[in-house]
């Protein structure tokens, strides 16, 4: 997919050069934004951004850059989302080899509000689409983050949302974005119903 401009950014598939940027952007959310800072366990993959996300050719990472500067990333990945913590039915219903998990949806605190979120996570379901083997872009977020519930309401579905007014439930909830279904021209044997000689069929 080729580079896409929103006024002063360039939404990128990330290359070498964009890696320190990258990380740094993750890093800084973990520390600035979420407040607990690199944890080995969940962030291993911050680390060896080139192996987890440009080598294999099922995973990517995207970023928005203006000029040089990495202001916003989103990746993705085939993973299943990991059981404990989450639900084992989740496991289930988004098997690693099928699902499309979106990773380091992360903007830059003063370069929100500009549409980069939005570009990122359309750029990587584009992506997924483009892979036959994906047949869902899955994703968990932590609502105490300020404004996350809301945007990925806007571009995506609630699958399991565990709150139940209880002080101690989950402040995590699950989304699915549809991928969209690629169709193609193929033809209609003649003297099939209608007198159009194509129909549109799932690729």
């Amino acid at each position: 997919m080729n580079d896409q401009n929103i006024g002063p950014y360039d939404i990128r598939t990330a290359t070498p050069q964009h890696l320190d940027g990258a990380r740094s952007v993750m890093l800084d959310t973990f520390y600035q934004v979420f407040g607990y800072g690199y944890q080995p366990r969940w962030h291993a993959d911050v680390i060896d951004l080139a192996g987890t996300y440009l080598r294999p050719d099922r995973h990517a990472l995207f970023v928005a850059v203006k000029g040089d500067e990495v202001v916003a990333t989103t990746a993705v990945r085939a993973a299943a989302p990991n059981s404990p913590p989450h639900p084992r039915w989740l496991v289930d219903r988004y098997p690693a080899a099928s699902t499309a998990q979106l990773f380091r949806v992360y903007v830059r605190p003063e370069h929100r509000r500009n549409g980069l979120a939005r570009a990122l996570v359309r750029r990587a379901v584009a992506f997924a689409a483009g892979h036959p083997g994906y047949r869902a872009v899955y994703l968990h977020t932590d609502t105490g983050v300020p404004g996350a519930e809301a945007f990925w309401r806007s571009v995506a579905e609630v699958v399991h949302d565990p709150r139940d007014g209880s002080p101690h439930a989950s402040r995590v909830v699950h989304f699915e974005i549809p991928i969209p279904v690629k169709t193609r021209r193929v033809p209609v044997a003649a003297g099939s119903a209608g007198r159009s000689r194509w129909s549109r069929s799932p690729c």
